[in-house]
């Protein structure tokens, strides 16, 4: 597989992407400039391939929750974190996501237990996040500690979203990531108007829009290996 086409790279790329945008954007509506162009684009998609969205309210539901844990929190959290500190390091901190995944499918799933090897893992791993953090930021708890905290609480978050999208085996894919989004655009409407208000901003540049372009076609990862997913993540972070 070539790299620039790696999922964990295509992750890497929404942190310079967002970096671009946010330029010019607030956290909100970069949010919902990514999640809207992405429904649109797949929902487009759903139509050619002859899928069919679902009509019951319950499986929307289930995609509000799903868009919440996998869109809406992280990439707030994600946004607001980059507005505070640097990409390299908002990449760092997000590689956590692995750990958390391992710790949250012992206590929420049947067939993912901790074993021994996993929990050395993540002892390991959550070791060095606190080096990352370093002991100055966690003294002083100060704006960029906060930072820190919404980008591991994005990694959280993603987590979370990993586990509960369980429940959507026998769906198709396509289907699963069209609602999710377009459930995530119709929350995120509110909330820029209330907190952005856009139509204070001056217009998008092209630059800007190449970036929100880019951003609606990057793709979030399963959890791939530890060491995979650190390693490609932080090298795309820092470019």
């Amino acid at each position: 597989m070539v790299l620039a086409d790696h999922p964990v790279c295509a992750m890497g790329r929404l942190f310079f992407f967002s970096k671009v945008a946010l330029a010019e954007l607030r956290p909100f509506t970069l949010v919902l400039g990514r999640v809207g162009i992405a429904a649109v684009a797949l929902n487009v998609i759903v139509i050619v391939r002859g899928h069919r969205m679902p009509g019951s309210l319950k499986t929307w539901g289930s995609f509000m929750a799903m868009g919440t844990l996998n869109n809406l929190i992280p990439f707030s959290l994600i946004f607001w974190g980059q507005t505070q500190i640097e990409s390299g390091l908002a990449s760092i901190l997000n590689a956590t996501t692995p750990l958390w995944a391992v710790l949250l499918a012992h206590f929420f799933t049947a067939d993912e237990k901790l074993s021994l090897n996993r929990f050395s893992g993540v002892l390991f791993g959550l070791f060095g996040v606190v080096l990352i953090i370093g002991p100055e930021a966690l003294r002083g708890l100060g704006l960029n500690f906060l930072a820190h905290v919404a980008i591991v609480g994005a990694a959280l978050s993603y987590a979370l979203a990993g586990i509960f999208g369980k429940r959507f085996k026998g769906t198709p894919p396509l289907v699963t990531a069209a609602g999710q989004v377009t459930s995530t655009a119709i929350l995120m409407i509110p909330l820029v108007l209330l907190v952005d208000q856009p139509w204070t901003l001056s217009t998008p540049s092209l630059r800007t829009w190449g970036a929100l372009i880019g951003l609606g076609r990057s793709r979030k990862i399963d959890v791939p290996s530890f060491i995979d997913f650190t390693v490609i993540l932080v090298i795309f972070g820092m470019i």
